[in-house]
């Protein structure tokens, strides 16, 4: 039972982090609303990195943004939080991958395992709150400047790039999850308790083997 969940929870965790890959380089994070639009055959969209316009003959142009500084704060922090998910994404995979339970490492125990799985899960999760967060942002700001009366810029729409973005944290929030509770609460062996034994032979030919001291200094008894 605890191998499937670990199997699937990485499956699911592997499937987010390329939705994750796909949202971060999508430039259709926000699309022109048609109500301002003069021509419904031109859409114009935009993406963390690059704007574009389409029409329907089939032409396209980008154009990227050309300054890092000049950009709205919250679209630095979107990127920020986009490229740090993925960071953090292929760290959990690496991580859930080694503490597979079908995996073998060296002389590794279940105990070091499981707590190595349990790692890529929390990072799993860690990674679609990431995404969470940033794709949020941005579809408030989004609906936020569309609502807004006194707004004079161009009004947009949602774009499918958020949705993916909503998706890979779906998923990644729900394999981390699996994998944290794949993990069963168990606490190291204790190592095995070693005895020593003096073996010594007398005159008579008999041989009398002493247990050794006590750790509670109790007194030692001969076995004949």
């Amino acid at each position: 039972m605890a191998v499937g969940l670990q199997v699937v929870g990485l499956l699911l965790g592997v499937v987010s982090w390329c939705l994750q890959s796909s949202c971060t380089s999508s430039q259709v994070w926000k699309v022109r609303s048609q109500v301002e639009s003069v021509s419904s055959s031109q859409w114009q969209f935009e993406g963390l990195w690059m704007s574009c316009a389409a029409t329907s003959l089939g032409s396209l142009q980008c154009s990227r943004f050309k300054t890092v500084l000049g950009l709205p704060a919250h679209l630095q922090a979107c990127r920020a939080l986009m490229i740090l998910s993925l960071l953090v994404g292929l760290a959990s995979i690496i991580a859930s991958v080694l503490g597979l339970k079908c995996t073998k490492i060296g002389r590794t125990s279940e105990y070091v395992k499981d707590q190595i799985a349990l790692t890529g899960g929390i990072l799993f999760i860690l990674s679609g709150v990431f995404t969470l967060t940033a794709v949020s942002w941005y579809a408030s700001r989004v609906i936020q400047d569309f609502y807004d009366p006194l707004y004079g810029g161009v009004r947009f729409e949602l774009g499918t790039g958020l949705y993916l973005g909503w998706a890979a944290s779906c998923l990644a929030v729900l394999g981390g999850s699996m994998l944290c509770c794949s993990c069963r609460k168990t606490s190291p062996a204790p190592p095995a308790r070693q005895f020593s034994y003096n073996f010594s032979t007398t005159s008579r030919g008999a041989n009398i083997y002493r247990a050794a001291p006590a750790s509670d200094h109790s007194s030692s008894k001969a076995y004949v």
